[in-house]
C-alpha cells in the first residue's frame, strides 16, 4: 500500500468567473486558473462551493469542468466537485468528469434531505462503486446540516480504495484530530485537507495534507508560503503567514454566500475577470469593497 497521497499542499478552490449576463466568461476564467497556478498552487478545484455548483444548472457544470480541464492542459492536478442531492447524478457528473481527463472528484455529502448515517455512507459507497478515479469527500456540516463522523470516514477509506482523502471544513480542530488519529494509522495515503484557511497550519502539524485554502485566489503567495514553511520547518514564517492568512476569514464573512468576496479580491490585486455571481449570490456593496480592500492592505498584496 502506498503510504504518500495523491494530492497534497495547497489545492485552490476557484471561482467560477461569469459573465454579466450569466455565461461562463472564458477568457476570464482562464485568467483566474492562469493566476492561482502561477502563484502556485499544487492543484485546482473547480465546481466547489467557491464555485457556486448550488447555482449552476448540469449543462453550466459540464461546461465549467471540461474548460478548467482543458485550460489547465496538465500542468497541475485538477479536482471536480460533483455534489448533488442525487446519487445517480453525482455518479454522472463524476463519470463526466472522468471523460474529460480529471484527476479526481470531491463530493459533498447529499444536502436538504436528512439522511441516516448509514445512508450518507451507502451514498459514497455507490459512489465509489461506480467510479473509476480519486473521490475527495466533503464534510461541510455546516451546510449540509449532517457531519461526517471520524467513525464514518475511517469505514470508507477502510472498504473504499478509491476513496482518498477528505475536506473537512468544520469549524474545529478536534474533527480534523479525530480524523487524523482514526484513519492514517489504517490509510496513511489518506489525505486529510483543510477546509478552512485558518485551519491549515493545524492540520499539517497533526499529520494533517495541506487545505483548500480561498486566499489561494488573491494572495496566493500566504498559503503557498505557509505550505513551503511548513516543510522546511522554518516556524518564524509559519508564524507570520498563519497570521496573515488569519485575516482573511473576517473578509470572507462581509457577504453570504462569499463568491463576491473573493472575486473582487482577486480583481483588486490585478486578475482581469468580471465579478458578476449568479443569484441568488448578491454583488458587494461600495461599503464593503472598501473592507475588502482594506484587508488586502494589511496583507500587503495592495497599497
Amino acid at each position: 500500500m502506498s503510504t504518500s497521497p495523491l494530492f497534497r499542499g495547497t489545492i485552490s478552490p476557484v471561482p467560477t468567473i461569469w459573465t454579466d449576463e450569466g455565461q461562463l466568461d472564458r477568457t476570464g476564467m482562464g485568467n483566474m486558473l492562469d493566476f492561482v497556478i502561477t502563484g502556485g498552487a499544487d492543484v485546482v478545484f473547480c465546481c466547489g462551493s467557491a464555485g457556486e455548483f448550488s447555482q449552476m444548472s448540469d449543462a453550466q457544470r459540464r461546461e465549467v469542468a471540461d474548460f478548467t480541464v482543458k485550460h489547465v492542459a496538465g500542468r497541475v492536478p485538477v479536482l471536480v466537485g460533483i455534489a448533488s442531492c442525487s446519487t445517480d447524478l453525482a455518479i454522472e457528473f463524476g463519470r463526466h468528469a472522468k471523460s474529460i481527463g480529471a484527476d479526481g472528484v470531491v463530493a459533498v455529502n447529499p444536502f436538504y434531505a436528512i439522511l441516516l448515517p448509514d445512508n450518507i455512507a451507502l451514498h459514497y459507497r455507490r459512489l465509489a462503486a461506480a467510479l473509476d478515479l480519486p473521490i475527495i469527500l466533503y464534510n461541510f456540516p455546516a451546510l449540509t446540516g449532517q457531519d461526517l463522523s471520524p467513525a464514518m470516514i475511517l469505514s470508507l477509506a477502510q472498504d473504499c480504495p478509491n476513496i482518498v482523502g477528505v475536506k473537512d471544513t468544520t469549524d474545529t480542530a478536534r474533527h480534523i484530530r479525530d480524523v487524523i488519529a482514526l484513519v492514517k494509522p489504517v490509510r496513511p495515503d489518506f489525505a486529510v485537507y483543510a477546509g478552512f484557511d485558518e485551519y491549515m497550519l493545524e492540520t499539517l502539524i497533526m499529520g494533517g495534507d495541506g487545505g483548500f485554502p480561498s486566499a489561494l485566489n488573491f494572495a496566493p503567495h500566504i498559503p503557498v508560503g505557509l505550505w513551503k514553511a511548513f516543510q522546511a520547518r522554518d516556524g518564524a514564517k509559519l508564524i507570520e503567514l498563519q497570521r496573515l492568512l488569519c485575516l482573511c476569514p473576517p473578509m470572507f464573512g462581509l457577504e453570504s454566500p462569499f463568491y463576491a468576496v473573493v472575486k473582487e479580491a482577486a480583481k483588486m490585486v490585478g486578475v482581469e475577470i468580471s465579478t458578476h455571481v449568479l443569484p441568488p449570490a448578491v454583488p458587494l456593496s461600495e461599503a464593503k469593497r472598501g473592507k475588502v480592500r482594506d484587508t488586502l492592505r494589511l496583507l500587503g498584496v495592495i497599497t
